[in-house]
């Protein structure tokens, strides 16, 4: 097993690290601790994450919560390999964050993770581009935010912990499928017959593994591919949209204004002076 950690900004009060871990089924996990509060998006890959807040099954677009000291144990149950980008925070950042959540009062993380959410898109989208450019600044602006979310806690998905192992690894699987190719992802049935499951049971244990329902899931995958190459790319709006895997531009537009909150032409022109 091997662990490349970059880090991408240090400041006094805040470290992000773009990390790619290469750990599989075959790698036994140990414990291993926090050392400061950490808000970590999972981009690529799956692993069970333990720690005293709780369990979860992270998949792309879920967020792994971490506490000061809390000690806690990342196994790759269902495939090799991930790539996470770790946001750690020192505990002058962490109270000040803390002060402006109403009704906080510890500022601590209540759960291990925050699941997969439509709500969550635009942040996380804003903070992956941020780490493809290099753009410590957006990256720095993108922490703060992403810390007060956390730590006012989107609902955790309770129902991730009590999944069986085998059902964790078919929706891992089924995850992987979607993430491959979101622009022609199978339907429900044949989804759940890949993994070897009822379309019934696949919906209900999707839903409480990943936060959201398969076809929101895909919606999800395809909105954030496209919002990244309109960020990073000048490739035309259109085109982007029937790559991702959207039938027409007036559908997609629809889709992304709801999202985001904004036409993709806006957000690309938003995300280009950020940059400057």
């Amino acid at each position: 097993m091997s662990l490349h950690r970059n880090v991408l900004i240090e400041t006094v009060g805040l470290r992000v690290e773009d990390l790619v871990c290469d750990a599989g089924p075959h790698d036994a996990p140990f414990e291993e601790q926090h050392a400061e509060a950490c808000v970590a998006i999972l981009d690529s890959g799956a692993f069970r994450y333990r720690s005293g807040a709780g369990a979860a099954l992270l998949v792309p677009g879920s967020c792994l919560l971490g506490n000061a000291g809390a000690c806690f144990e990342c196994s790759h149950e269902h495939h090799r390999g991930d790539r996470c980008l770790s946001f750690h925070f020192r505990a002058d950042c962490l109270e000040d964050a803390a002060a402006s959540v109403s009704g906080l009062r510890r500022a601590t993380f209540g759960s291990a993770h925050l699941p997969a959410r439509a709500a969550n898109l635009p942040l996380l989208s804003r903070a992956l581009v941020a780490r493809d450019r290099e753009d410590g600044e957006l990256l720095e602006e993108c922490a703060f935010e992403l810390l007060v979310h956390a730590l006012g806690g989107g609902e955790p998905n309770a129902g991730a912990a009590r999944v069986s192992r085998r059902d964790g690894e078919r929706i891992a699987e089924a995850v992987r499928i979607i993430d491959r190719t979101p622009d022609t992802a199978p339907g429900i049935e044949t989804l759940a017959a890949a993994v070897h499951t009822s379309p019934f049971h696949f919906l209900r244990t999707f839903k409480q593994v990943v936060g959201m329902p398969p076809r929101q899931y895909v919606l999800y995958a395809r909105l954030t591919r496209a919002a990244r190459r309109i960020a990073t790319t000048m490739d035309a709006i259109g085109g982007i949209a029937l790559d991702c895997g959207f039938g027409d531009l007036s559908t997609f537009a629809r889709q992304f204004r709801r999202a985001f909150g904004c036409r993709p032409q806006e957000y690309r022109a938003r995300m280009r002076r950020s940059a400057h």
